[in-house]
């Protein structure tokens, strides 16, 4: 009988366990949220572009973004599992903001991040927005992580390879400028105007960097603001709304914007008010006010993601994909109509 109470006692115990353990687990699971209301709690794999991979136990599933309200991560599980070599891709950048969830190897980061005010941005990613020089004129860019990995438009640097970048960081009176030289072009592709490029002289300067939003979560009439150096004024911040994420020209779709973009500008990051790169401003009209455009921010990841097929070669600076023009026409004579 005493055994049988025993065992009884050790039963319940390890039954409560299992529920304190479940219950912990799912504490710390990752939520999402989708539009009809349902709610799914997991481990979230990976995000693409369209979809989120979501370990829930037993399966694995992708959930279209399209059908998603919300989703959040649990920051102190993903700290707690990582390997000690990948804690540092966890860790957040800034106070209030949300946990990185992109790899190293992809080079940039993605966060889940609130919005808030232009002013309080700023605060957070005016040190991410760096100046680009080169002897052909200046432009802008922005780091997208501490190792000096930065983005710019393949204009600002065309066919130029002595490359000059300043950075802004806070001091007690502002900001102080500090200028790196060695300036290496990793990658480049003509055709959606991105560059990508890495400082190799940073030192023990430590540099903040800007996290890339998502283009599916835009939309027309969202406030934004644009941080560069229009004609070599520096840090100048311009604002305005998403006139629409979906404006063709020759065969590229851009983000039009009525935030001022001037000469200089390029290159730089176009802001949405959780501080995440939606765009890279490239375009604008000089004598009109209000035509601003930028490469959307699913052109950029694409363009990071898929580096190894734009690699610079520093024995060919124009080095990109050129179409070879057909034959000429061996019959000189005119063609003759169809005639019915």
């Amino acid at each position: 009988m005493f055994q049988k109470k025993m065992d009884k006692c050790v039963s319940n115990k390890c039954l409560c366990i299992l529920v304190l353990q479940s219950a912990c687990a799912l504490c710390w699971a990752d939520r999402i949220v989708l539009k009809e209301g349902q709610t799914i709690t997991g481990d979230i794999l990976a995000e693409k572009e369209t979809q989120l991979y979501v370990d829930i136990g037993i399966t694995v599933l992708a959930v279209p973004k399209e059908k998603i309200l919300e989703y959040h991560y649990a920051e102190a599980r993903e700290v707690e599992h990582a390997d000690a070599n990948d804690v540092n891709d966890l860790e957040t950048k800034s106070p209030g903001q949300g946990p990185s969830v992109s790899g190293r190897d992809r080079l940039y980061e993605t966060a889940n991040l609130k919005k808030t005010t232009i002013e309080k941005c700023m605060d957070l990613v005016s040190e991410a927005v760096v100046k680009i020089a080169s002897p052909a004129g200046t432009g802008s860019g922005f780091f997208i992580n501490e190792d000096g990995f930065l983005i710019t438009n393949y204009h600002v640097i065309e066919k130029e390879t002595k490359i000059e970048v300043t950075v802004f960081q806070k001091a007690k009176n502002g900001f102080a400028k500090k200028k790196f030289t060695k300036v290496k072009i990793e990658a480049m592709n003509p055709f959606v105007d991105l560059a990508l490029l890495k400082v190799e002289d940073l030192g023990e300067t430590k540099v903040s960097f800007a996290y890339l939003g998502d283009i599916g979560r835009v939309k027309a009439g969202e406030e934004v603001f644009a941080v560069g150096n229009p004609l070599g004024l520096e840090r100048t911040v311009t604002n305005g709304v998403i006139s629409t994420k979906t404006r063709a020209f020759e065969g590229l779709v851009y983000i039009q914007t009525n935030a001022d973009i001037n000469p200089g500008n390029s290159g730089g990051p176009l802001f949405n008010l959780a501080g995440e790169v939606i765009g890279v401003t490239n375009m604008g009209y000089v004598f009109y006010g209000g035509l601003g455009f930028a490469t959307p921010v699913s052109y950029v990841k694409h363009f990071i993601e898929n580096r190894e097929a734009f690699l610079y070669d520093k024995d060919n600076p124009n080095t990109g994909y050129k179409y070879l023009q057909p034959d000429r026409r061996r019959n000189k004579a005119k063609p003759r109509l169809n005639q019915r």
